[in-house]
């Protein structure tokens, strides 16, 4: 009795110094060797898998609450007269200062429509890792569990506004432990979950036309995120290949997918 007493004590201790550290780890800020650490952890203990997926839910409200503001037609007539110049002024000073203006607004929207597609861009990936993270966190990771890819495939059809293939994982390292409908803001998609030396990876499909942002694989080398990820466009489909494998493993997988295509 007084043995698992010292046990639980122990564990709740372990939990402790981890869920300090949780903020870290979904922000991708721990070190390689910390993050498989915390990973193994996630998947093993219920608790902490349990405090990571509220947080990833908590994360996301809060990103879509804070949506960047877009300013109207009627805002933007309202500012331009409220520093519209006064009538006394010359000719010459009123023509310097509404073209100073203009240029001014010209420059502020180019800029915003540039940094706010980035935005755009960098929330889908941050959006995928908090999929991948909320699934490996959940207590019910998979709605159809095989890794007979003939069993996965067709599950899908009726569920999800299009068809895709899976690879044959024969003589390779990776097995497949199954799938789940997905939901990428209000774009419905497919996630699989595979398997490669104890780790999970996440391979996520949907209609390219259909996702918040126009992607790019260049952008994708640009932005620090927790996980190895790899993404490709093919035949109208976005693809996602995201998990704590090597870069090696991820880039394998992405490859068995394409030559499926």
């Amino acid at each position: 009795m007084e043995q698992e007493r010292k046990l639980r004590e122990e564990q709740t201790m372990v939990c402790e110094s981890w869920n300090e550290k949780l903020d870290t780890y979904l922000d991708g800020e721990l070190p390689e060797g910390e993050t498989r650490s915390f990973d193994a952890h996630v998947r093993a203990c219920h608790s902490c898998s349990a405090d990571a997926l509220a947080r990833v839910q908590l994360k996301r409200t809060i990103q879509v609450s804070g949506r960047r503001f877009t300013p109207s037609a009627e805002f933007r007539r309202r500012v331009r007269q409220s520093i519209a110049p006064k009538p006394r002024r010359s000719f010459g000073l009123e023509w310097m200062f509404a073209a100073a203006v203009a240029v001014i607004l010209a420059v502020g929207a180019l800029t915003s429509t540039y940094v706010g597609t980035r935005a755009d861009r960098g929330q889908v990936f941050s959006e995928i890792a908090d999929l991948h993270v909320a699934t490996l966190a959940s207590s019910s990771p998979v709605d159809v569990i095989s890794t007979d890819r003939h069993t996965v495939k067709p599950w899908f059809q009726g569920k999800i506004p299009f068809a895709f293939n899976l690879p044959e994982l024969q003589n390779s390292d990776f097995s497949l432990l199954g799938g789940r409908m997905t939901y990428l803001e209000q774009t419905p998609g497919a996630h699989l979950i595979y398997d490669v030396r104890k780790h999970h990876i996440s391979v996520f499909v949907f209609q390219e036309a259909l996702l918040p942002a126009k992607l790019d694989e260049n952008f994708l080398s640009q932005n620090k995120l927790p996980f190895n990820m790899e993404t490709w466009s093919r035949g109208g489909l976005r693809y996602f290949v995201i998990g704590d494998a090597s870069a090696a493993d991820i880039n394998n997988l992405a490859r068995l997918f394409k030559a499926a295509l």
